[in-house]
C-alpha cells in the first residue's frame, strides 16, 4: 500500500494545531480528528464530549460503544484511519449548553472540512451524525429525524444517524424502525464500503 499522502499528514498537523475558536473554548483547544489517505468510511459527527476531548481518542465514550456496534464494527477497525476517518463538524469540545454539550464552534467546519475531505478520495461510505452534520453533508434543512426517515434516499453511500449517545434512548424508543430496518442495512454498507 502506498504511503500517505504527504499533505493530509501536513493538514493533520495543522489542523491539530487549531487555536482558532481557542477564546470561545472551555478548555484548551485539542482537535480531534482521524483519517487516512485511503479511509474508506467517512464519520461525520458533531463535536468531541468532555471525555474524547481528554482522551483524545473518537468516539472513546458510551456513545462510541453504541456506535460500533450499529456499525458492527470492532475497536480494531473503527480506529483504524486508514480504513475509517472520523471528522467531526467541530474538532474541540465546545462545553455545556443546558443539559448537554454546546454546538460545534461555528469557525470549523469552514475552516476545515472541505480541505480534509479532498484529501480522502477513497471514501464509500459517510455516516452523518446529528444535526449539524446532516445540515452539512446534506445541503438541505432536513430535521435530523426527516433526514433519518427518509434514509433510502441517501443510501448505500450516505446514513444519517441519530447521536448514538444515551441520551437519544427516547428518540430511539420513539422511532423503532432506525434499528429494525437501518441498523441492518447500514451494516450491510459498512461490510461493502470495506470490502
Amino acid at each position: 500500500m502506498p504511503s500517505p499522502d504527504p499533505s493530509l499528514s501536513a493538514l493533520l498537523c495543522r489542523i491539530r494545531a487549531c487555536r482558532l475558536c481557542a477564546a470561545h473554548l472551555p478548555l484548551p483547544p485539542r482537535p480531534i480528528v482521524q483519517a487516512g489517505a485511503h479511509a474508506r468510511i467517512l464519520i461525520a459527527g458533531q463535536a468531541p464530549g468532555l471525555k474524547v476531548q481528554q482522551s483524545g481518542v473518537p468516539f472513546d465514550d458510551a456513545s462510541g460503544e453504541r456506535l460500533r456496534g450499529w456499525l458492527g464494527l470492532d475497536r480494531d477497525t473503527f480506529y483504524d484511519a486508514s480504513r475509517v476517518a472520523i471528522a467531526p463538524m467541530g474538532f474541540c469540545y465546545p462545553g455545556k449548553r443546558g443539559s448537554g454539550d454546546a454546538p460545534p464552534r461555528p469557525e470549523c467546519a469552514p475552516a476545515w472540512r472541505e480541505a480534509l475531505l479532498a484529501k480522502l478520495p477513497e471514501i464509500r461510505l459517510t455516516l452523518v451524525v446529528g444535526q449539524y452534520a446532516t445540515r452539512w453533508h446534506l445541503g438541505q434543512t432536513l430535521t435530523l429525524t426527516e433526514a433519518a426517515t427518509r434514509w433510502r434516499e441517501f443510501a448505500p453511500s450516505r446514513f444519517v444517524l441519530p447521536h448514538p449517545s444515551p441520551r437519544n434512548r427516547p428518540w430511539l424508543a420513539a422511532h423503532p424502525w432506525f434499528e429494525a430496518e437501518v441498523i441492518p442495512a447500514l451494516q450491510a454498507a459498512v461490510r461493502a464500503a470495506l470490502a
